[in-house]
């Protein structure tokens, strides 16, 4: 964190936040701003989402300042932890990603029609061998990219148990492609 003088109560302007004090916001975005946006820039390396991660940041800011407590410790400290999360949320975000206009575009000037179609029908003879579980699983995951969670929730199953699932069937079709 950059240093500047203190002669700015962070604590009982994050206070005034979590008391619904929109004049504290705005005074504690136009101190530390400028800095809270070189810190979210250095984590998702992109000006614009950077931007967007100090508005999502500063909205949290404003919803949870209640949750703040003195005795945990600073509360520009406790800014710049916000401002930091929301910015490594976005950047593991971003790399789950799949660019798939890319990755079309790849696999049609890499691999003759033919290959594409017997690499799928060789995956969809590898997803029938599969139990049920195991298959809707993978399918919930990788091509309705759903989390464990929420396939868990649409099967009614155990967490623990849909994360084996996946990963026993990545196994097994790993083995039947090789």
């Amino acid at each position: 964190m950059p240093s500047q003088p203190t002669d700015f109560d962070y604590e009982s302007t994050v206070e005034a936040c979590a008391r619904g004090d929109a004049a504290a916001l705005q005074a504690l975005y136009t101190r530390e701003s400028r800095w809270l946006l070189g810190v979210a820039q250095r984590i998702v390396r992109d000006r614009d989402a950077a931007h967007d991660v100090l508005q999502d940041a500063f909205v949290q800011i404003w919803q949870r300042a209640s949750t703040f407590d003195r005795a945990l410790g600073s509360a520009r400290g406790w800014v710049y932890t916000v401002v930091r999360h929301k910015a490594l949320d976005e950047s593991r975000r971003a790399q789950r990603e799949l660019p798939a206009g890319d990755l079309l575009e790849q696999l049609s000037t890499e691999a003759a029609p033919e290959a594409v179609a017997s690499d799928a029908d060789a995956l969809s003879r590898c997803l029938d061998a599969l139990d049920a579980p195991k298959r809707d699983c993978i399918v919930s995951a990788f091509v309705e990219g759903l989390t464990h969670e929420q396939i868990a929730a649409r099967l009614a199953a155990p967490l623990g148990s849909v994360k084996s699932w996946i990963r026993r069937g990545l196994l097994s079709l790993r083995d039947c492609l090789s």
